[in-house]
């Protein structure tokens, strides 16, 4: 019989990871965690994030006037995911069980831990499409103080406490290929020792092998995150039947190394891979001017007042506004198979409703700094969104609207708009915008939002003329396709226990984060409200670390 090298080996440093780590140890078991990457990226994807965590009826949310409660949220939730298949089973009980502890411990459990939330709450996946539609019926959306790194301090220092007294030990570098399995039990994992990189966090390291290694435990925690860099195997898993053809041309929001590898070697150990066509890509990415990984993209995280055009400068249709539905608008967008869109607005809306994602868009919530903080709410453009403005080549910024659709088809290097068409879209939404009425939905949507107080301060700017040139200059952005997150996955129970085809467990295999779908294999169904990345991490690493702990 081998010799254990530890209780439990965790196989991924990302925040899923640290929670499963950081849980196990806390249950006094000896845990190994294992990362390709080097110490540099621990904490995985969640480092880069906006740090936006979904909290059901919280006192954020109660400070506001907005009433929110777990039986509107679990009607959002499950209207939202459309379960429809048979393999839902695990994704919709594990679905229930994140928005219960949304509404429940989460927030008095991050809490604990010294997280703190910036008091305006966001209204992403706003929807549009009734109330039993597809959307959040209220802001969810919880800025963590600090943005994603914010979010991974407390796991990343219990890991370190745990590794500086001998209850766990990081080993870096160890990239995984493949599971020991005796009489159907899974003991271990083997892979290749990488050579040592020093490459910044999220910069391609080297994939030399300097050797191998053969490591045992009781139970292996899988937590490898989803494929997302891999745009290859993004293009395998795509629906064409629901969403017509993959882009030609994708941007990618995390980098090459989240590229699903050690996802598919589980699945050919025997684990069911479920849903493998449920994805979450992002419509409003641009190229970053000053990137980090090969494609590296940034999301727009986009207010509701934006015009958004067609390549032929045609309005989308209803409900396809900035930030109400990112399925929807993406199904319009592929099937139609349009190559990017455009935003067309003014100074006078980015000022107000342009945000990027990422914690390094956002250091003034990353850096905890408050004075930086209130100027959100002075009505200037933030520092990186005017980065982007001088050096994005996303970007077109003119002073009327001949020379706007000029510089428009000179961006992409066609003649495709036509100055016409644009006027008229423009100018029909403008006439709209004189009354306190009208028949304009999404102009009605925002008036309907700036009824909030945080939507009204720092969110959503009062309508007007795009044209007029009080507000100008103004300005156009190309947006593309930006791939991100797997919404599919290993399927797990709600232990955490990796499944068999036919819903056996494996002997002790167990996932947490992206490649468990976040929880069961597809928490999320078909979309996401938003702030549950990070939160289905935190609640299935938590899940999982308690549960092999409590197994040995």
């Amino acid at each position: 019989m081998q010799t254990p090298d530890a209780d439990v080996i965790v196989v991924g440093a990302g925040l899923a990871g640290l929670v499963a780590a950081a849980e196990i140890a806390d249950a006094g078991k000896r845990v190994l965690l294992l990362d390709q990457e080097g110490e540099q990226n621990l904490g995985g994807q969640a480092y880069w994030s906006f740090g936006g965590l979904f909290l059901v009826d919280s006192p954020e949310q109660r400070r506001l006037g907005i009433r929110d409660s777990f039986e509107l949220a679990w009607s959002d939730w499950d209207s939202t995911a459309g379960f429809d298949r048979p393999e839902d089973h695990w994704p919709r009980r594990w679905a229930r069980a994140y928005v219960e502890f949304a509404a429940g411990e989460k927030r008095a459990w991050l809490t604990g831990l010294g997280l703190r939330f910036f008091p305006a709450v966001g209204w992403a996946e706003r929807g549009g499409q009734g109330a039993g539609g597809p959307g959040n019926s209220v802001p969810r959306f919880h800025i963590t103080w600090g943005t994603g790194p914010g979010v991974l301090e407390p796991f990343a220092r219990r890991v370190r406490e745990h590794a500086a007294a001998g209850r766990l030990a990081l080993r870096f570098r160890h990239r995984v290929r493949g599971l020991h399995l005796r009489g159907g039990v899974v003991h271990g994992v083997h892979g290749d020792v990488l050579e040592a990189s020093d490459v910044g966090r999220g910069e391609a390291s080297s994939r030399v092998v300097m050797g191998d290694f053969s490591l045992h435990a009781g139970a292996v925690v899988v937590t490898s995150g989803g494929i997302g860099g891999n745009l290859d195997l993004v293009r395998q898993n795509w629906p064409t039947g629901r969403l017509g053809p993959p882009p030609a041309f994708m941007v990618a929001g995390v980098p090459g190394h989240v590229d699903g590898e050690l996802q598919g070697r589980v699945r050919d150990a025997g684990a069911s891979l479920i849903h493998p066509d449920r994805m979450w890509h992002y419509t409003e990415g641009l190229r970053n001017w000053n990137p980090v990984w090969k494609g590296h993209g940034i999301r727009v995280l986009p207010g509701p007042s934006s015009l958004w055009l067609d390549p032929d400068g045609r309005r989308l249709p209803h409900p396809h506004y900035p930030g109400f539905d990112t399925l929807g608008t993406l199904t319009h967008i592929t099937r139609q198979g349009h190559p990017y869109t455009w935003f067309l607005l003014n100074r006078q809306i980015i000022k107000k409703e342009f945000a990027l994602s990422g914690s390094e868009q956002n250091p003034d919530l990353t850096g905890r700094d408050l004075r930086l903080t209130l100027r959100r709410a002075t009505g200037r453009v933030q520092a990186p969104v005017q980065a982007f403005l001088d050096h994005g080549e996303d970007f077109v910024v003119r002073r009327t609207l001949p020379e706007l659709v000029a510089g428009m088809n000179a961006l992409v290097g066609n003649g495709r708009l036509d100055l016409a068409t644009v006027e008229r879209e423009v100018r029909l939404r403008d006439a709209q915008t004189a009354n306190r009425a009208g028949k304009d939905t999404q102009l009605a949507l925002v008036r309907g939002a700036r009824a909030l107080p945080g939507e009204r301060l720092i969110r959503v700017a009062p309508p007007a003329p795009l044209l007029d040139p009080a507000h100008g200059p103004l300005i156009a952005v190309r947006m593309n396709v930006l791939t991100r997150k797997t919404l599919g996955g290993l399927e797990t129970d709600l232990q955490g226990r990796v499944l068999r085809p036919g819903g056996e467990p494996i002997p002790g295999l167990y996932a947490a984060g992206e490649v468990a779908g976040f929880g069961g294999g597809g928490m999320h169904g078909y979309r996401a409200l938003e702030g549950t990345f990070l939160g289905g991490c935190l609640f299935s690493g938590r899940v999982a670390g308690r549960a092999s702990a409590a197994a040995l």
